[in-house]
C-alpha cells in the first residue's frame, strides 16, 4: 500500500503554485536521471490554473520543455478542438506558451472509433516508452484531479473500466455523463514514479475523505486504486478540500 502524502495549502492558486514548484522538481530530476520526463495532464479547473503559472514568465525557464513528453490521462471524445477538451485547454493554458516540440505532446486521437482511439494511444505510449507487451510504462509524473463522486482520469464510479487490468489506456462508457471518455487504466496510473493528485473547494471535501480513509470500495470510490500506487503519491489540496479528513 502506497503512504500517500497530504499538502495543504490555503487556497486554490496556493495549491497551484506548489504543484508547479513540485514539477519543475521532477522535470529537473528526471532529465538529470534519463534525459527526459514523461509527464501525464489532467483537465479541469485547477490543473488550469497550475498551467496557466507553469506558462507564466516566473516559471517557464525553471522547466526544460524541450526535454519534457506530455500525455493525456484522460480525455472526453470530442474533437481536439472542441469546448470540453483537455487537450484544448492544456494547449490554450500552457503548451502554446513554452518551448516543447509539437512532436513531445501526444495528444489523444480522438478522430478513431472509440476503440481504435484507445487501442491507437496505448501503441503511442508503448512506443514512447519502449515498453513491450508485458510491460507498464512509468510515467515520472502523472497529475490527476477527483470529481465529487470520487473518480479520477475518467474511471468513474461503477465503470467498466474498473474491471480492465491488460490494458494501459481504454475508452469507457460513462452512463453519468452520457458519454464515452478515453482514460488511462488502474495499472497506468498505479505505475507512476510521482503522482500528484489536485482538488479544492469545499465540493471535493467528501470525494477526498472517501479516497484517503474511507472503507476500501473501489468501484464506488475509483481515486482509491492510488492507495495501492507503486510509486509516491501527493493529495495537494486547499484548506476546503481538506476539511474532512480525520487526520
Amino acid at each position: 500500500m502506497s503512504a500517500i502524502q497530504t499538502e495543504i495549502s490555503g487556497d486554490a492558486d496556493q495549491v497551484a503554485r506548489g504543484v508547479a514548484d513540485r514539477l519543475a522538481e521532477i522535470a529537473g530530476e528526471s532529465i538529470n536521471r534519463h534525459g527526459r520526463c514523461t509527464i501525464a495532464l489532467a483537465g479541469g479547473s485547477t490543473p488550469k490554473r497550475l498551467y496557466q503559472i507553469l506558462a507564466t514568465n516566473e516559471y517557464r525557464s525553471k522547466v526544460d520543455w524541450s526535454n519534457v513528453h506530455l500525455f493525456l490521462g484522460d480525455e472526453r471524445y470530442v474533437p481536439l478542438d472542441h469546448p470540453d477538451s483537455n487537450y484544448r485547454m492544456a494547449k490554450e493554458a500552457l503548451i502554446d506558451h513554452v518551448s516543447i516540440s509539437p512532436n513531445q505532446v501526444r495528444s489523444v486521437p480522438t478522430e478513431l472509433d472509440p476503440a481504435e482511439c484507445a487501442r491507437e494511444y496505448e501503441s503511442v505510449m508503448r512506443n514512447t516508452f519502449h515498453a513491450g507487451a508485458d510491460e507498464i510504462p512509468e510515467f515520472d509524473l502523472i497529475l490527476l484531479g477527483i470529481g465529487r463522486d470520487g473518480h479520477t482520469a475518467s474511471l468513474f464510479p461503477g465503470t467498466s473500466a474498473l474491471q480492465v487490468h491488460d490494458r494501459l489506456v481504454i475508452e469507457n462508457w460513462v452512463p453519468q455523463q452520457d458519454s464515452i471518455r478515453i482514460t488511462f487504466t488502474i495499472p497506468t496510473l498505479q505505475a507512476a514514479r510521482t503522482t500528484v493528485l489536485m482538488a479544492t473547494g469545499d465540493d471535493k471535501a467528501d470525494a477526498v475523505a472517501r479516497a484517503l480513509e474511507g472503507e476500501l470500495s473501489i468501484n464506488e470510490t475509483p481515486s482509491q486504486v492510488l492507495r495501492d500506487s507503486n510509486g509516491s503519491v501527493t493529495f495537494a489540496l486547499d484548506r476546503a478540500a481538506a476539511a474532512k479528513l480525520a487526520s
